[in-house]
């Protein structure tokens, strides 16, 4: 029998754990298929996916920097792709169209309230950045009913165009990352890129609430920079990206097999616990 083929595509790719991840939820729930990585080329990226799914791809993830290329790409959208104009999941559809989904804000909204058991609602939330990572979880961060999401990029009318497309006066906000002195959160999210440099975005002192978290969409075998940021800031939790890497794979899981996986033992797996 033919395994159902998936497969995930970025650049760099050779870190990704979605390998793994999906290989343990496939046994985890009996499904048959195998998960492998595309090294996306920049200059083929389109015709990669093309590529994969003439050859009879069933669905792919997509990883930096492909999610926004994605969604131009997709001939139908979901509400969380459309909102956040990126897509890490492709999905093939039975008339050879493509459907693309956005799963990182469900996955980072998982991993923070039920991982974590963390209440969003009432929160004051700082996301930092305002690229494709920033989009896919803004909105469902604020479909949480925060009292306020801060958007904080170094270029601050990309964050200002996201505060704008969000659309909630009063309950997001925009700004440059020099203009946070003097504010404080409960919650700091980073976003951004810098982190891919071993860097973190230049933050003033004492914008953290005592007590208030920090969270790293990024993740790594060690305590990324921004989790040793945070621990310097006696935060009263420093998580990095693993829990919503298999959270979102979990969404991606369910969109293409109907089938939604136990991420616990995957989770407790990737952390060594």
């Amino acid at each position: 029998m033919m395994l159902a083929r998936y497969a995930v595509i970025g650049n760099p790719i050779e870190h990704s754990k979605s390998p793994l991840i999906h290989t343990a939820f496939a046994r985890q729930t009996g499904e048959q298929l195998s998960y492998t990585r595309i090294l996306g080329d920049p200059l083929r990226f389109e015709q990669q996916v093309s590529s994969f799914f003439q050859q009879d791809g069933q669905g792919l993830n997509v990883t930096v920097p492909f999610k926004e290329r994605a969604w131009r790409l997709a001939d139908s959208l979901g509400e969380s792709a459309r909102s956040a104009q990126a897509v890490n999941t492709l999905l093939a559809m039975p008339d050879g169209s493509l459907h693309g989904e956005n799963t990182d804000g469900v996955g980072l909204v998982r991993d923070l309230t039920i991982n974590h058991n963390r209440r969003l609602g009432g929160s004051r939330i700082l996301l930092l950045g305002a690229g494709g990572a920033a989009k896919g979880v803004a909105g469902p961060l604020l479909a949480q009913a925060p009292a306020l999401l801060l958007l904080a990029n170094r270029t601050a009318s990309k964050a200002q165009q996201l505060a704008q497309r969000l659309d909630h006066p009063g309950r997001v906000e925009w700004c440059g990352l020099e203009d946070l002195e003097g504010r404080t959160f409960d919650l700091i999210i980073n976003a951004t890129a810098a982190g891919l440099d071993a860097a973190v975005p230049a933050l003033p002192e004492g914008i953290l609430e005592p007590g208030g978290w920090v969270y790293d969409l990024m993740y790594a075998s060690q305590p990324t920079a921004f989790v040793r940021w945070g621990e310097k800031q006696q935060a009263g939790q420093c998580l990095d990206g693993l829990g919503m890497l298999v959270e979102q794979a979990a969404e991606s899981f369910f969109l293409w097999r109907g089938v939604r996986p136990d991420t616990a033992p995957v989770i407790a797996m990737l952390s060594g616990g």
